[in-house]
């Protein structure tokens, strides 16, 4: 490993639809700078998931069984403040994109967003920053007045 580049940022992605979480994995595959550490069908298994593998970014779905995307992340930030969540959503004009804002996510990503918008989200996040771009957003623009 070149001993100036960065680590690959470790990732768990949180779906209840296995298709996709598969196909994400495999998106996430294709790009060099990241590594996919595990899967997580609901909240519940992220949580437990985020114990055991210690990932730098959480990409999680905001509607699941049980428990959801942002109690889950309202719990997994309160635990790990050093882990990222960026939420999944297919509705980026949802509510409760601004609810898993406020829950502590980092921002979101249009599930139809392309390679290159996965890639810039999760790196920014992943970083320290919040994602930017057409099929992402950042936390400061959902989160609303005052915060």
């Amino acid at each position: 490993m070149d001993p100036v580049a960065p680590r690959a940022l470790r990732i768990l992605v949180v779906d209840d639809h296995e298709l996709f979480r598969a196909g994400l994995r495999q998106l996430l595959d294709r790009i060099d700078s990241l590594t996919v550490v595990g899967e997580a069908a609901d909240g519940a298994g992220a949580l437990l998931a985020v114990e055991q593998l210690a990932p730098d970014v959480v990409l999680m779905d905001i509607g699941m069984p049980g428990t959801d995307g942002i109690e889950a992340t309202r719990i997994l930030v309160a635990r790990h403040p050093g882990v990222a969540v960026v939420m999944l959503t297919a509705d980026d004009n949802d509510d409760s994109v601004a609810a898993a804002v406020r829950a502590g996510a980092r921002g979101y990503l249009v599930k139809g967003a392309g390679l290159n918008d996965v890639r810039r989200a999760v790196t920014a996040a992943g970083r320290g920053g919040t994602p930017s771009g057409p099929e992402t957003g950042a936390a400061a623009r959902r989160s609303g007045p005052g915060g």
